[in-house]
């Protein structure tokens, strides 16, 4: 099942769930105000703007650490992207002979890089693309350092190589734990909780009208089901429909000016 649709299910879940709580919500409360009609609603406000207002609360908080998140992710391709493009530069460097095999392990491991994310959701071929990637690190590494110590290497070729290759290696590492960094599950279970509660308010209150308001019941909880949704989507941009893979053309450009005159 793709991840759009398990998303897209869970938002469906929310939404009958509001509508089933702001109907028990509403025959609560009809019958709370047959019962004792001056009394019924007598200290209801608070709590309800109280558990409205946390509800608000968890939304824009966890909306917003999600859209930040996936920002970043967007920002790390540009960071790896740069971090490739100057380590390959700084390969002219190294003595003109050690230049072709370094160059080929820099597009092997562009390529292991590219296919990391073009395989999700596939969990073992991804983690067999990241061990490819980490193998030709150590191939990289092991390559450069013999570059830069042949004779004919300039004496500048480690202290501005070595760093950059580095800088490409650590991007690896910080790219895949961020795919990794998602809110607790507590804070979902918790916003679920939350939206059913504030039905069950929200449909308590409407039980003072004769007729039900279908447009405020679906509304409501249309709302709140669209919002949970967009923030299931923005935390996992590579499997639902806001995706950062656009991005990715940048790791395809330098990959193919790898193929270019540089060689």
């Amino acid at each position: 099942m793709s991840y759009v649709l398990e998303a897209g299910l869970v938002a469906l879940a929310l939404l009958l769930g509001m509508l089933l709580f702001l109907e028990i919500g509403r025959r609560a409360g009809v019958r709370r105000r047959s019962a004792d009609p001056q009394g019924a609603a007598a200290g209801t406000g608070a709590v309800e703007g109280a558990v409205f207002g946390l509800l608000g609360l968890l939304i824009a908080f966890t909306f917003s650490g999600a859209s930040t998140r996936f920002d970043v992710r967007r920002h790390l391709i540009v960071d790896e992207t740069n971090a490739v493009g100057t380590a390959y530069l700084r390969i002219d460097m190294l003595p003109p002979a050690a230049q072709p095999g370094l160059r080929e392990l820099f597009k092997r491991y562009l390529d292991s890089r590219l296919d990391t994310y073009r395989k999700l959701p596939d969990v073992a071929a991804v983690t067999a693309s990241l061990a490819t990637s980490a193998r030709l690190q150590q191939e990289i590494w092991r390559a450069a350092v013999a570059g830069c110590q042949a004779a004919a290497a300039g004496p500048q070729c480690a202290t501005l190589l070595m760093p950059a290759l580095n800088a490409m290696f650590d991007i690896t590492t910080t790219r895949t734990m961020a795919s990794y960094t998602h809110p607790p599950s507590i804070i979902f279970v918790m916003l679920f909780g939350l939206a059913l509660a504030s039905a069950l308010l929200a449909g308590f209150g409407m039980g003072a009208a004769r007729e039900r308001s279908w447009l405020h019941m679906i509304g409501f909880a249309a709302a709140v089901a669209a919002a949970t949704y967009v923030i299931l989507d923005l935390e996992f941009p590579r499997l639902g429909m806001l995706r950062v893979d656009t991005f990715d053309q940048a790791l395809v450009d330098l990959r193919r000016g790898m193929d270019g005159p540089a060689d």
